[in-house]
């Protein structure tokens, strides 16, 4: 069987009251109904850098569109079959403090992403609600430098 590459970057955006923003939502995989709790994420446009996909794929899929990119929380692979299909993920994601809390309109490119509702959710409970273990892996690395440095992802002092 041949596999499928692609490239995505999201992000772990992160509150003033320290939560993290999820995407929930409920879709059929496999022929059941599942509820999916997963962090924005998408693949690069062309020319486009981790950073930047990263800070458009929160946007797009959430609505929450100004965000900043505070650190890197590194690569991770994933690989699965879906429709019959293999595909090798690499992922790429950053930690990220909200700067706004005023939501606009999602922009989701596709109906699948169409579905999704943002939620934040305290940085343990995030860790562990989250559906697929290399999110899950990503919250894990992100709670660990929110806890160790709070003031990490405290908003600038200019910010709203």
């Amino acid at each position: 069987m041949s596999v499928k590459r692609h490239r995505v970057a999201g992000g772990v955006v992160v509150d003033r009251r320290l939560r993290i923003l999820v995407l929930r939502r409920d879709i059929e995989r496999n022929g059941r109904l599942i509820n999916e709790v997963r962090l924005p994420k998408g693949h690069l446009d062309k020319g486009e850098s981790d950073e930047q996909a990263a800070c458009r794929e929160v946007c797009e899929e959430s609505g929450y569109c100004a965000v900043e990119i505070v650190d890197d929380l590194g690569e991770a692979v994933s690989e699965y079959v879906h429709n019959g299909v293999a595909y090798r993920r690499d992922e790429r994601y950053f930690l990220m403090r909200l700067l706004d809390a005023r939501r606009s309109d999602p922009r989701p490119t596709w109906h699948e992403e169409a579905l999704f509702d943002p939620l934040w959710l305290e940085l343990a409970e995030a860790e562990a609600r989250m559906t697929y273990p290399s999110e899950r892996e990503f919250v894990g690395r992100a709670r660990a430098l929110v806890e160790k440095d709070p003031h990490r992802v405290a908003p600038p002092s200019n910010s709203a």
